[in-house]
């Protein structure tokens, strides 16, 4: 069967596509976007705090031993890896966006593996740019995309392949700003920004009935739910340079 993929809106003007799903990547010609990972629990908010934080870089793998094969040829580097949730045992931490402060991670780099945040990045390799978005940095990421010429993918990282309401309603937010300026939106962008509409009175309060926030509640980490969804505390935007998420420069 021979799939059809979604084309740039017509006209010649600039579209704006949500990705509900990583399981869904094929169904888009990634090379014709300017992509925006977003996991908001927790990986592209962690990214984004790092970043912002003075990381040189943040190297991400798909799997937990493309990882740890860093271990022995760079043994300067920060090792994160986290699976459903948890940080992964022999590693220095997962994707929690405290272990991304200053502190911890301002001239360093890290190796990292998400359950979701990296698989989505990787599928998205062949855009024409991949840059990570939260409600840490919302404002400055809209700003960015509003200059860029180009159609923009919204790839929601969701849970193993499924959908999640907290990178839809964060995608919905960005398409808000983006239909401001007249870009084209798909029927996944309308949904998502009429999520966004039903939710954005108090985000937090809408998103304490997703179900990646109980597993989180469960592992008794409620504050990192609180802390990445703290509005415009970030102004970096990282980008994907080769095989390294990096700050976007000025």
């Amino acid at each position: 069967m021979i799939k059809e993929r979604t084309p740039p809106p017509a006209g010649g003007g600039r579209g704006v596509n949500v990705c509900l799903s990583p399981a869904l990547i094929s169904l888009y010609n990634v090379e014709d976007y300017v992509v925006v990972i977003i996991d908001i629990f927790r990986a592209s908010s962690s990214i984004c705090y790092g970043i912002e934080n003075g990381a040189s870089g943040i190297i991400p793998v798909y799997l937990v031993k493309d990882c740890a094969a860093y271990r022995d040829t760079h043994p300067d580097y920060l090792l994160a890896a986290e699976r459903d949730g948890k940080v992964v045992d022999g590693f220095d931490f997962g994707n929690s966006p405290f272990s991304y402060t200053a502190e911890k991670v301002s001239g360093k780099t890290i190796v990292l593996t998400t359950t979701n945040g990296t698989h989505a990045l990787h599928l998205s390799r062949k855009a024409k740019k991949i840059v990570l978005g939260s409600f840490l940095n919302l404002t400055a990421l809209c700003d960015w995309l509003k200059k860029q010429d180009e159609n923009i993918l919204l790839v929601c990282a969701g849970w193993k392949n499924n959908f999640n309401l907290e990178d839809t309603l964060f995608a919905g937010a960005v398409v808000e700003q983006l239909l401001e300026l007249g870009f084209s939106p798909d029927d996944a962008a309308i949904a998502a920004n009429d999520l966004y509409q039903t939710g954005k009175q108090d985000i937090n309060e809408y998103l304490k009935k997703t179900s990646h926030s109980e597993r989180l509640k469960k592992l008794g980490i409620e504050k990192d739910i609180e802390f990445c969804l703290q509005l415009d505390i970030c102004t970096a935007i990282p980008i994907l340079h080769g095989d390294k998420i990096v700050k976007l420069a000025e």
